[in-house]
């Protein structure tokens, strides 16, 4: 019983590096390491919001500029660069594209809303986005 003990922590060892030789090797193959839920108050993710929502009016062929109402979730995946998937909700506001500030949502026939999935490439530092995915459908 001694001899199958002392071989335990050489064993425990090469057990870690050999996962520490994989995580390295597969890190290399683009596979993502860091994937972690983040709070929506983080001040990345309100800047992404931002773009997204300038973004997607920017491409949306609607007259009216749509809001995020709630984001639903947002994850942060960290690799070679910084991603950000992000669930969101978005209603049409009464706002024409030409105008941005005091937006009400619309309400009756002009009513819409919309769920959403974004992936977006950040480098915060720079200030700088890329979506790289985007999926909406009408709700």
């Amino acid at each position: 019983a001694t001899m199958a003990r002392t071989w335990q922590g050489p064993r425990l060892l090469l057990a870690v590096v050999g996962a520490l030789v994989a995580l390295s090797y597969q890190s290399k193959r683009r596979t993502f390491i860091l994937v972690y839920e983040v709070p929506v108050s983080d001040p990345v993710v309100v800047t992404t919001m931002d773009f997204l929502t300038e973004d997607f009016n920017k491409k949306n062929e609607d007259l009216y500029n749509f809001r995020i109402v709630r984001v639903l979730k947002a994850v942060k995946r960290l690799t070679d660069h910084l991603e950000y998937q992000v669930n969101l909700e978005m209603r049409r506001t009464t706002c024409l594209k030409s105008k941005l500030t005091n937006c009400s949502f619309q309400e009756g026939k002009l009513y819409k809303k919309i769920d959403c999935y974004f992936s977006v490439f950040v480098i915060p530092w720079f200030e700088k986005y890329k979506v790289l995915a985007q999926n909406c459908t009408n709700v």
